[in-house]
């Protein structure tokens, strides 16, 4: 398997950030960190090795982006808008400077040809692949979100300003109209959201039904499911249900 790494500059975040590449070719997917996480955290927990015959096969490009979480999400320490607004230094450089990068890699990788790109991610992983696909649903054509809450009242508890209301699922769907030209686009993109029943699934398992619902609701055919009681929210599980999922958008 070809991995690669790479440390380049943000001008977004005015500092180096680092990923990993794996694989040779195929459908770009970005992964997002679980929460305060790193950009080997996917290999490190044997997720790329759970999905290394799609690897292997050329059929999928793994793009480990790193975190900024413990500035942002889980900085208790700063205020909710110089966090929020640092989660967005951070937005801003995942769309406008990894997602060209990523192009370009992959682009090079597949002689050229240009793949819509995959965004996945477990827990606060797949609270950020589920945000940044609904936020820019240009740029993005599918999302596998495993365990994640949708709502940003989990980190910034009562308090809400613009930002925080953009970067909250549960609330902006719910407010978005139902002839909404984001509404139509997601309904042509493949949206996987799944979720255990079992150990510290609680919150993860209240946001996902909310999420299914508003789905529902807005005639949006996401493919939302509940996996038993013995699922608890743990890496074990996440390897299972990854590679159960990726043939769904490859």
């Amino acid at each position: 398997m070809k991995i690669e790494y790479f440390q380049e500059y943000s001008f977004s975040l005015g500092r180096d950030m680092e990923f990993k590449v794996y694989g040779h070719a195929g459908k770009p997917c970005i992964v997002f960190p679980a929460q305060d996480g790193r950009y080997f955290d996917f290999e490190n927990f044997r997720m790329i090795e759970s999905c290394q015959k799609f690897i292997d096969q050329g059929q999928i490009q793994f793009f480990c982006v790193d975190s900024i979480d413990l500035e942002s999400w889980s900085n208790t320490n700063s205020t909710p808008r110089q966090r929020i607004e640092q989660h967005e230094r951070w937005y801003s450089y995942i769309c406008d400077e990894f997602v060209p990068r990523v192009k370009q890699i992959n682009r090079d990788a597949n002689s050229n040809i240009e793949y819509d790109i995959l965004l996945t991610g477990c827990s606060m992983g797949a609270a950020h692949s589920l945000n940044f696909f609904l936020r820019r649903p240009d740029l993005f054509d599918s999302v596998i979100a495993l365990s994640g809450v949708y709502h940003a009242n989990h980190f910034f508890k009562d308090y809400s300003d613009d930002l925080v209301y953009s970067n909250s699922p549960i609330q902006y769907m719910d407010n978005m109209y139902y002839d909404h030209f984001y509404v139509d686009l997601f309904r042509q993109r493949k949206i996987i959201l799944c979720v255990g029943q079992g150990e510290w699934e609680d919150e993860m398992l209240v946001d996902t039904k909310k999420m299914d619902s508003l789905f529902q609701y807005k005639d949006i055919p996401a493919c939302v499911e509940y996996w038993g009681f013995d699922v608890n929210h743990d890496w074990p599980w996440w390897r299972k249900q990854l590679p159960y999922y990726l043939p769904k958008v490859l």
